[in-house]
């Protein structure tokens, strides 16, 4: 077995950390909501003045020019998700102090198999206007009530005082608000004291998290660490952390748990860790997009080709959600043209440098796996032909690179849904996300089909007409696997994050978008509701998504109707 040690030095210094969250531990169980709430608007005010140099330590160990558009990639899941989850744990606090449940004033609902279903989004009127068209519930499992939801949302923060140890937080290395969200959840949810240790890809991130994260550090509740996987491996063990949460891949997740080598395979077999503490996760896996056949205009096909394009290549495709499987109808007769649309969206997109460690290997395992692979402009690989009896390894293992497969299924859009739910179900790995592509006219059509189709689907988000990641940027969303996973079949992780409603227990959460963009979106249409919105900027091609992006935080930092001519103007460019 492959064994890692910290340094001598680095040992010490974990030891000294482990020790100060044992003593803030008390500090932490004595702040009541008012303490926790005014701390959360000390770290809000610490992340709007810390912004612009989180944005510039991201695109430099990224490497991207100053003066990209790309840059906007790192406001919108940088400091902006951040700052939104600050606000929405605040006003679940808030709630709780004047007597009320978190959710009061989220509409609840039904959803298929008798679920009760909280709408998240919009919320409010910024809401209805920076994101008309979009909308996202959180479905609750199948048989809690709606006076469940909401008596039991708040969590640990129904019992302030009740601390639940010291917790050690593996950060994620691609995403930057990833570390700091976990932190506060396990904070806030949880009631855990954290010990972050950084992903060594991120370290120059360092001085900028401990600045935002100062007021909670100050009062001996965080401490932020760095180093290799020796010094992961000490922090996880020690015997003072009760608890681990990490993001990252199964790989990692099972070396971690049950070791490296034959040992850790074997230990695995016979349900027997190493790491004899409970984890839960934010793993990857082979997340799909399932696009269901119908009649599409040109720009129709042009604007959802490029909308696939940025759900593999957002963030260079280094994003856990990244979608790795087209599924298609081979009956479909608009099948060649949208291909012919998106190899050229994944070779137009802007390039970039592979910044994520491991990825052109990542990429030259696929490649290797099919002859007939493409290579594009950028260092991206389109995969098709795939037989669906035997499609290989692009199902079963996640790339975490600009690889993209296509996997074609037959039927009619009713058939080759079911076929795709199935697909997907039993055969892909991971259950993180998934997104559908459907024209309103097939939406109408399918009727209950499609709704019992995302109910069937076994992911923790599921999008349709938009991506997954909108479910990560909504605060009030739930972000994580699909329920129901254990250490040695872990799939895509191990209960949720995010989540700012405090809810207990959910299944999924439920995004939808608009099927086109603004102005196209609000001419008359026979099917579908007409949608303000225009291309989102998180699209990779979005011209203006630096700005967009910096705009977007200042709005969050302080939200007034003044800020909304320049946002829409810049939208407008995009």
């Amino acid at each position: 077995m492959t064994t890692h040690s910290p340094t001598a030095e680095q040992a010490r210094t974990i030891d000294r950390a482990v020790d100060d969250l044992v003593r803030g531990e008390a500090a932490w169980a004595a702040c009541g909501l008012a303490e926790r709430r005014e701390l959360l608007q000390r770290v809000r005010a610490a992340t709007v003045a810390h912004a612009r140099e989180w944005v510039r330590a991201a695109a430099a160990f990224k490497r991207l020019p100053e003066d990209s558009p790309l840059v906007g990639e790192e406001w919108i899941t940088g400091p902006y998700p951040v700052l939104t989850s600050l606000a929405a744990l605040t006003a679940s606090i808030e709630a709780l102090e004047a007597g009320r449940s978190p959710v009061d004033g989220f509409p609840l609902g039904r959803a298929p198999g008798g679920r009760v279903s909280v709408r998240v989004l919009p919320h409010g009127v910024w809401d209805r206007l920076l994101l008309n068209g979009f909308s996202a519930e959180v479905w609750m499992p199948p048989g809690v009530t709606e006076e469940e939801v909401r008596d039991r949302a708040g969590l640990a923060l129904l019992h302030p005082a009740g601390t639940g140890g010291v917790g050690a937080v593996l950060g994620a290395g691609n995403i930057t608000s990833i570390p700091i969200l976990d932190v506060l959840y396990e904070l806030y949810a949880n009631n855990r004291v954290v010990a972050l240790k950084l992903n060594p890809v991120t370290d120059g991130l360092l001085d900028v998290f401990c600045k935002v994260l100062a007021p909670l550090t100050e009062l001996g509740a965080v401490r932020v660490l760095t180093g290799a996987a020796g010094a992961g491996s000490y922090l996880v063990h020690h015997p003072k952390v009760g608890h681990v949460h990490l993001t990252g891949s199964v790989e990692t997740h099972d070396a971690i748990v049950f070791g490296t080598g034959e040992e850790g395979a074997a230990r695995k077999r016979a349900g027997t860790p190493l790491l004899a503490k409970p984890v839960t996760s934010e793993l990857g896996g082979v997340s799909p997009t399932i696009v269901v056949p119908g009649d599409w205009s040109e720009a129709d096909l042009r604007y959802q080709a490029e909308h696939l394009a940025t759900q593999k290549l957002h963030n260079g495709g280094y994003n856990c959600v990244a979608s790795q499987v087209v599924v298609l109808s081979s009956a479909w007769r608009q099948k060649e043209r949208f291909l012919a649309h998106l190899r050229q969206a994944l070779g137009d997109a802007p390039v970039r440098p592979a910044y994520y460690p491991g990825s052109d290997a990542r990429v030259e395992r696929a490649v290797g796996a099919y002859p007939g692979a493409l290579r594009l402009d950028g260092g991206r690989v389109l995969l098709t032909g795939l037989d669906p009896a035997d499609p290989g390894p692009a199902l079963t293992a996640e790339y975490f690179g600009p690889v993209l497969a296509v996997l074609e299924l037959p039927g009619d859009a009713r058939k080759f849904l079911d076929e795709a739910v199935a697909t997907a179900n039993g055969r892909m790995a991971g259950t993180l996300g998934v997104n559908l592509i459907a024209h309103p006219r097939t939406i109408d059509s399918l009727g209950s089909a499609l709704d019992r189709a995302i109910a069937e689907l076994r992911y923790g988000t599921v999008a349709l007409n938009a991506w997954t990641g909108v479910g990560y940027l909504t605060a009030t969303a739930t972000w994580g696997a699909h329920p129901g996973h254990t250490v040695d079949d872990v799939q895509s992780g191990i209960g949720v994050v995010h989540n700012a409603l405090l809810l207990d227990g959910p299944e999924r959460t439920v995004v939808r978008g608009p099927f086109r963009p603004a102005p196209r979106a609000l001419l008359p249409l026979r099917h579908g509701k007409p949608a303000l919105s225009p291309k989102p900027p998180w699209f990779v091609t979005h011209r203006t998504a630096a700005t967009m992006g910096r705009l977007l935080v200042d709005f969050a930092a302080a939200p007034r109707w003044t800020a909304l001519p320049r946002i829409f103007a810049s939208a407008l460019r995009g």
